[in-house]
């Protein structure tokens, strides 16, 4: 899998995306579309690099689906967030909208981990525990 190519330059992780993963596994598509009430033929996703950073789940949240991040590192002509001078910057903060269904406020633990550690490293070692723990984790386990 390339990694680098499914991890947008925020930091989010596309291919642990349920639209993503809908692309690889027509059953789990099928189940995710239904429980969302999605048409099936609106939203295909191959990851927000390949999609010129449209992301449909952008959409699907009721949000313009042409994310403003990845219109950011583009005119910087960086590829992820922190290599750019004014990371982290106002884009990046967390926010309780949706954060029950969305896991945005992971992108810069996220970022910072794939500074740390490598993109490929971060995808294949870490990235489904921290998305994973994002939604089952307590807050008393970590303070």
């Amino acid at each position: 899998m390339d990694y680098r190519n499914l991890t947008a330059p925020c930091g989010k992780d596309c291919f642990n995306c349920p639209l993503y993963i809908g692309e690889e596994n027509s059953e789990n598509r099928k189940a995710f579309l239904q429980r969302n009430n999605i048409p099936d033929d609106k939203y295909r996703c191959k990851g927000c690099r390949d999609n010129n950073g449209y992301c449909p789940g952008l959409e699907i949240l009721g949000i313009d689906g042409h994310c403003k991040m990845y219109q950011c590192i583009r005119s910087k002509n960086v590829e992820y967030c922190f290599e750019c001078d004014e990371f982290p910057c106002p884009r990046l903060q967390p926010l309780a909208d949706r954060a029950e269904r969305v896991p945005h406020a992971l992108k810069l633990f996220n970022l910072c981990m794939i500074q740390k550690m490598g993109v490929d490293k971060w995808a294949t070692e870490h990235s489904k525990k921290i998305f994973t723990g994002f939604y089952t984790r307590k807050l008393d386990s970590c303070m």
